[in-house]
């Protein structure tokens, strides 16, 4: 393949960055699949690839590396978890039993409600072993291709590779305010940087090894039953 040298940086064509912040958006899904969750057996996150809005003169990230006749993303893109905590088998310490596979399909019957496509999940009654089965059907069928809501997406800041700020992003949990995500127009979580973001630590420079271009890595903190 060419090198390309139109892809390169953060910002598309009118200086915006090629990806989105947490805050509220409009956006849509591209892609969703289950991420494991290393620090605990069996746990996973629900990822979801989003895309906003197409933003008039924009020019966003290549929708495929290898092809550039695919062209570039209309909007900005990132890459969301279904819960800042990945979804385990377990019990609270009130004791109440958490199970992995329906905690995952509760939400992914709430999505397909919102989304307007409950009928594409009750039509998957029975088809499915696993839930790895079932989140691979929603993904291929992708029954949510183009079709958008408003979100409220949190997260927490990390310094990438590049020295530019990242962000690990999450949909809140819902509140008397709102739910994390709704139809276009309806009542959304309203972003609020003190309850949604966790800044990065601003910590004084020793040196400038090779430790400054390490990404963080998840910890344990990415998985709770409270």
């Amino acid at each position: 393949m060419a090198l390309s040298t139109t892809d390169l940086g953060k910002e598309g064509g009118n200086g915006l960055p090629k990806t989105f912040a947490p805050g509220n958006h409009t956006l849509k899904i591209n892609s969703v699949y289950l991420e494991e969750f290393k620090f605990i057996d069996g746990a996973v996150h629900f990822m979801m690839n989003m895309e906003t809005e197409p933003i008039d003169g924009f020019e966003g990230f290549m929708i495929d590396k290898d092809d550039e006749s695919k062209g570039h993303y209309a909007g900005q893109i990132g890459r969301v978890k279904a819960s800042q905590y990945a979804f385990a088998d377990g019990e609270t310490k009130s004791g109440i039993k958490i199970q992995r596979d329906r905690s995952i399909m509760m939400f992914l019957q709430n999505l397909c409600k919102t989304l307007g496509i409950n009928d594409w999940f009750l039509a998957q009654d029975n088809k499915h072993d696993t839930i790895e089965e079932l989140v691979n059907a929603f993904a291929k069928d992708a029954p949510f291709k183009d079709k958008y809501l408003d979100f409220c997406v949190a997260g927490k800041e990390y310094e990438g590779k590049t020295g530019y700020t990242n962000y690990d992003m999450w949909l809140p949990k819902g509140s008397k305010d709102g739910y994390a995500y709704a139809a276009k127009g309806s009542k959304v979580i309203p972003y609020n940087e003190a309850d949604h973001l966790k800044k990065l630590e601003v910590k004084p420079v020793k040196d400038f090894g090779d430790d400054d271009l390490d990404i963080p890595t998840r910890s344990s903190s990415d998985f709770s039953l409270d």
